[in-house]
């Protein structure tokens, strides 16, 4: 254990985290996702596992360290549900108000075609599985920059 880090920030999430540079990104996803496959093809080479929880809470940990890019206008994708590109499953509300919450201001998400989805991640820098269970629980996360202070 850290002082002041979320105990679901392993060191193995940490280490990739922390070798990310600006514009790398993060594929989250949910237990449906073909998440070995395609972390074979990422940076990492193999996917980072963090069962037992939530998408969102997975995404509220990675937040609590990583910064958002806020260079571009959508820093956060999440996968369009097949047949019904608008719909937003309480999957996806539930991420967005750990986004909201982290930047202390609204972000939309961007949502992406499930296979272009697919295609996104495989060139990410990492893969990180969650214990979501419920579909669409599938979020790519643009790495920002940490500002020095002024």
């Amino acid at each position: 254990m850290l002082i002041g880090l979320d105990p679901l920030l392993d060191a193995e999430l940490l280490y990739a985290l922390r070798q990310m540079g600006h514009g790398d990104e993060l594929v989250v996803v949910d237990t449906n996702f073909p998440a070995v496959s395609t972390a074979r093809k990422s940076v990492t080479g193999r996917p980072i596992m963090m069962s037992g929880v939530s998408v969102a809470r997975a995404i509220e940990a990675v937040l609590s360290v990583m910064p958002l890019d806020d260079f571009v206008d959508n820093p956060v994708f999440c996968m369009e549900v097949v047949g019904d590109p608008l719909m937003v499953p309480p999957v996806q509300e539930e991420v967005q108000v750990v986004v909201d919450r982290a930047l202390g201001r609204h972000l939309p998400m961007q949502g992406i075609e499930r296979h272009a989805f697919y295609a996104r991640a495989a060139s990410a820098f990492a893969v990180l599985v969650s214990g979501e269970i419920r579909s669409y629980g599938c979020f790519i996360l643009k790495k920002g920059i940490v500002r020095a202070a002024a």
